[in-house]
């Protein structure tokens, strides 16, 4: 169940190619470098610690030290100030789970919203391709720290897609109402042709 909430200055939430892109310099150059830090630092980490260790526990626990400051920053700083949207969701006393939305018009840049969804599409990308690489090469003790990098920087891209695309209702529902009008559609095809259908002919039976 997806809760579009406007609570950034009661503004409505924005639909692509609505935002305010003035030229320009980077607005926020240091939340655009955090943007990238940490989420560049868990790969390189990743692809050299075993120049200058051995150890896999030290570089586990840095790797996801690292992506859990990524998806945090991500999450609560750099999408709220690079492009305007922040996400979150929650599951209420029934069990249900929420999405909740907000948007803000304006105070972004082209260049920073183009930094953004490019890092954001990028690393779960390249941490896929990562996967795929360590378990080919029976790397299954590491492909737990890419599993872990997938899930966390995919659940940021997931949630400001659905962010950025959520409006009234989620993009799970849509598919759910798509679905259930292709089988209404199906159902009463099968009816009219239980109706329609021409009996079948007897055939005669030779006699003897």
């Amino acid at each position: 169940m997806a809760n579009n909430v406007p609570l950034l200055d009661n503004e409505e939430p924005l639909d692509f190619g609505e935002e305010d892109l003035p030229k320009g310099r980077l607005k926020h150059p240091v939340v655009t470098t955090f943007h990238l830090l940490f989420r560049t630092a868990a790969l390189v980490v990743y692809e050299f610690c075993g120049i200058f260790s051995s150890s896999f526990i030290g570089p586990f626990i840095f790797i996801v030290v690292l992506l859990s400051l990524d998806f945090w920053t991500v999450k609560n700083i750099t999408g709220r100030l690079m492009v305007g949207l922040r996400w979150w969701n929650y599951i209420d006393d029934e069990g249900q789970s929420h999405w909740v939305f907000e948007a803000k018009k304006g105070r972004v840049t082209k260049m920073e919203v183009r930094i953004f969804w490019v890092a954001l599409v990028a690393f779960p990308v390249l941490w896929s391709i990562i996967l795929l690489i360590a378990v080919v090469f029976s790397r299954f003790q590491w492909a737990i720290i890419v599993v872990i990098a997938l899930t966390l920087t995919g659940s940021n891209l997931y949630g400001y897609v659905r962010c950025k695309l959520g409006k009234s209702d989620s993009i799970s529902q849509s598919f759910k109402n798509m679905a259930a009008g292709l089988v209404q559609r199906q159902m009463v095809s099968n009816v009219t042709s239980m109706f329609t259908r021409a009996p079948p002919t007897a055939t005669p039976s030779s006699t003897v």
